[in-house]
């Protein structure tokens, strides 16, 4: 039986989620579980009036029965009326749960907690990245075990090319967009702290937020960090390959990660690894496979990177750990099947 897949906004968008859908939904398709994409506008998980109606009307156009795979950022944050009226299978794609985004204003937060919990009483199934996310979904959201199921995100091996060689200075290589949940500004607080060591960073993604964007380039300016920090925003994967290839270590000062695409793909091109203890990034990177500090603890990140900066037998053991680990991760046919298993087995329940 052919799916639907609804998803606001370019599904090219260099993040971790929309890579993850854009992926997943090109491999249903390439396994055999046809799978149509639903384009839908961008505002959500804050939408519009405008939005929510072509909702409702995307909805409606499609025949009754047809599984649906929701992206959370809609179903997180939809109408549960809507949702409740749905005559087919509806599958949750949760990456995190909506309300727990960092920075978000309180009430908005709880508003968020509570749609989410109220609209996953309507999903058939739910579909999470991370065993995190499963345990954060069934304690705080009430959702039985049984109801959830774990795709891991698959990857796509780096091209193969001419070995690139690591820059001089030691390039800081971080990914991750734009927003006070990336964690960027304990990054910049950390590498001020370390001004007398030789290095430079790079800090890839594209702007989510631009209030904090704009604070990040006073931070960045007030620690006389200009010459030695560049924001690339968004760069083709061309681009992003060489500099994973270039760099030194990867470092993420993350607040909360649901998985953590980018740490995987560090991984993949054998970059040691600083990232924070929080969220998945425990899971995603288990004990000793890189060096995870406590989240907003400026003084932890800088002591991070100096032993990283300084100590190349530590780099070498995390990067050969990262090699292993790399070589072992899923590819996104595996995650398709997943996923697939999935959509027949709501489509035989409906159908019973």
């Amino acid at each position: 039986m052919e799916a639907a897949f609804a998803i606001p906004g370019d599904l090219h968008t260099r993040t971790g989620g929309y890579i993850y859908e854009r992926r997943l939904l090109e491999s249903l398709n390439e396994i055999g579980q046809p799978t149509r994409h639903v384009g839908l506008m961008t505002s959500w998980p804050h939408p519009t009036p405008e939005a929510e109606a072509e909702l409702s009307r995307a909805l409606d156009a499609l025949p009754a029965g047809k599984p649906l795979i929701l992206d959370g950022l809609v179903f997180g944050s939809m109408d549960t009326e809507t949702l409740a009226r749905q005559t087919r299978p509806v599958v949750a794609m949760l990456h995190h749960p909506l309300g727990l985004e960092a920075g978000l204003p309180p009430a908005r937060a709880a508003t968020l907690i509570d749609r989410e919990t109220a609209n996953l009483r309507h999903a058939a199934h739910v579909v999470v990245p991370s065993p995190h996310t499963s345990d954060i979904l069934t304690a705080q959201f009430g959702v039985a075990p049984e109801r959830i199921t774990i795709a891991a995100p698959g990857f796509d091996r780096p091209p193969a090319r001419p070995p690139v060689p690591r820059t001089a200075p030691p390039l800081i290589l971080s990914v991750g967009i734009i927003c006070a949940r990336k964690g960027h500004d304990i990054l910049l607080d950390a590498l001020g702290r370390l001004a007398g060591l030789d290095w430079h960073c790079v800090i890839v993604g594209l702007t989510h937020d631009e209030a904090v964007r704009q604070a990040l380039l006073e931070q960045r300016a007030a620690l006389g960090l200009e010459g030695r920090v560049r924001f690339a925003g968004v760069i083709s994967e061309a681009e992003l390959d060489t500099l994973y290839r270039q760099a030194t270590l990867f470092a993420l000062a993350t607040r909360y990660e649901g998985y953590g695409l980018v740490l995987s793909e560090a991984q993949l091109y054998g970059l040691p690894i600083l990232s924070c203890a929080v969220g998945a990034v425990p899971q995603t990177l288990p004990h000793g496979s890189a060096i995870l500090t406590p989240p907003d603890d400026p003084e932890a990140f800088a002591a991070g990177l100096e032993r990283l900066l300084r100590d190349e037998a530590e780099r070498t053991r995390l990067a050969t750990e990262s090699i292993r680990r790399g070589a072992a991760l899923p590819h996104w046919r595996d995650t398709a099947a997943t996923m697939g298993t999935v959509l027949a087995q709501v489509s035989r329940s409906t159908a019973g």
